[in-house]
C-alpha cells in the first residue's frame, strides 16, 4: 500500500500550483459576489476528472497513478477556465506593482495559513491512525470520510454566501443587516445539518456500496453511520462560524482559535485509536469539529470582539452610526 501511495502523492504534487490558484480565485469571485462562476468552473472541471478516472485506471492500467492525473488535469482546468473568466472583469497584471497592498495581504494570508496548516495536522493525523488499523479498515475510513467530507462541504456554500454578504454591509456599518444575515444563516445551518443527518443515516449504507463490494469493508462501513450522520449538524456550524469570522476579517481569531483545537483533537487522535481503534479516530475528528463550532459560538457571544453589535439594541443600530462610531 506505501509505494502506489507514494507515486499518488508525488504525482498530486503536481497539481498543487493549480489548486492554490483556484482557490484564491474562488475567493476573488465571493468578493464579487459571483457564486456562479466558480461553481460552473469546478463542475466542468470534475466532470472532466470523472470521465478520465475510468481512462487512466482502467484502460491505460495505471490504478492510482491514473487517478492522480485524472485530478491534476481537472486541477489545471478549473483554474484556467476561472483564469479566463476572471480576465474578463479584471486587470489581471496592473501597471503599477508597487500599488498593490501585500503587506496586509500577508498578513491575514498568514493567520489563514497557520489555520490551514492546523486542520491539514489535524486531518492527516487522523488518517494516519486510521491506516495502523490495517488496510480494510483504511478502507472503510476511507469511505467515511469521503462522504463525510462531501456532505459537509454542502452547508460551505451557505458560509460562502453569509461571508460576502457580511463583509460588503460591515465595510458600511449597516450592522443591523449584519446581525440579521447572522442569524439567518445559523438558523439555515441546523436546518441543513439535520436533514443532512437524517439523510444520510437513512441512505449512508446503500451509499457505501458505490465505494466497494467488499463485505468486510462494508461491514465496518456500517459502523460508521452514526460517525458520518450524528456529525452533520456540528459540521454545518462549524463551516457557518468560519464564514462569519471571515466576513468581519477576524482572521486572527479564526487562526489562533484553530491552532488550540487542532491541538486538542490532535492530542486525542494520538491516544484513542489504541485504545477504541477506528471508532477512537471517528471520535477525534467529530471532536475536532464540535471544538471548531464551540470557538465560533464562543466568539460571536463575547462583547469585546467584532461581534458586540449582536449584543446592542436593534433600534440604535438602526443606520449604522453606532457602528461607525465604535469601530473608530
Amino acid at each position: 500500500m506505501r509505494a502506489p501511495a507514494q507515486r499518488y502523492l508525488a504525482l498530486r504534487a503536481l497539481g498543487a500550483p493549480a489548486f492554490v490558484v483556484s482557490l484564491a480565485l474562488q475567493g476573488i469571485f465571493r468578493g464579487f459576489k459571483d457564486t456562479k462562476t466558480p461553481v460552473f468552473s469546478l463542475a466542468i472541471g470534475n466532470f472532466i476528472g470523472v470521465v478520465l478516472f475510468p481512462i487512466f485506471m482502467f484502460y491505460f492500467r495505471l490504478g492510482a497513478s491514473g487517478a492522480a492525473i485524472s485530478i491534476v488535469l481537472s486541477q489545471y482546468l478549473v483554474s484556467f477556465s476561472m483564469l479566463w473568466c476572471l480576465n474578463k472583469r479584471a486587470v489581471l497584471l496592473p501597471p503599477k506593482l508597487g500599488g498593490l497592498q501585500f503587506v496586509g495581504y500577508l498578513k491575514s494570508g498568514g493567520y489563514l495559513l497557520g489555520r490551514t496548516l492546523s486542520v491539514l495536522f489535524t486531518m492527516t493525523l487522523g488518517t494516519s491512525m486510521a491506516a495502523r488499523q490495517g488496510p480494510v479498515a483504511m478502507a472503510a475510513h476511507q469511505v467515511c470520510l469521503q462522504v463525510w467530507l462531501a456532505v459537509s462541504l454542502l452547508t460551505d456554500a451557505l458560509a460562502a454566501s453569509a461571508q460576502a454578504l457580511i463583509a460588503g454591509y460591515s465595510s458600511k456599518g449597516d450592522y443591523r443587516v449584519v446581525r440579521e444575515i447572522s442569524n439567518f444563516v445559523l438558523k439555515i445551518g441546523v436546518v441543513t445539518g439535520v436533514i443532512l443527518a437524517v439523510a444520510l443515516s437513512v441512505s449512508f449504507p446503500s451509499m457505501a456500496t458505490l465505494f466497494t463490494q467488499d463485505m468486510e469493508v462494508l461491514g465496518i462501513v456500517k459502523t460508521g453511520v452514526l460517525f458520518v450522520s450524528a456529525s452533520q449538524p456540528i459540521n454545518a456550524l462549524a463551516f457557518i462560524f468560519d464564514g462569519l469570522h471571515y466576513g468581519v476579517s477576524d482572521f486572527a481569531y479564526a487562526a489562533h482559535s484553530m491552532m488550540v483545537v487542532g491541538a486538542l483533537s490532535s492530542a486525542f487522535l494520538f491516544y484513542a485509536p489504541r485504545a477504541f481503534g477506528l471508532p477512537g479516530v471517528w471520535l477525534g475528528l467529530t471532536i475536532f469539529m464540535g471544538l471548531r463550532m464551540m470557538a465560533g459560538f464562543i466568539r460571536i457571544m463575547s462583547k469585546d470582539g467584532p461581534w458586540w453589535f449582536l449584543h446592542c439594541d436593534m433600534s440604535s443600530l438602526k443606520e449604522g452610526s453606532q457602528g461607525q462610531k465604535h469601530a473608530r
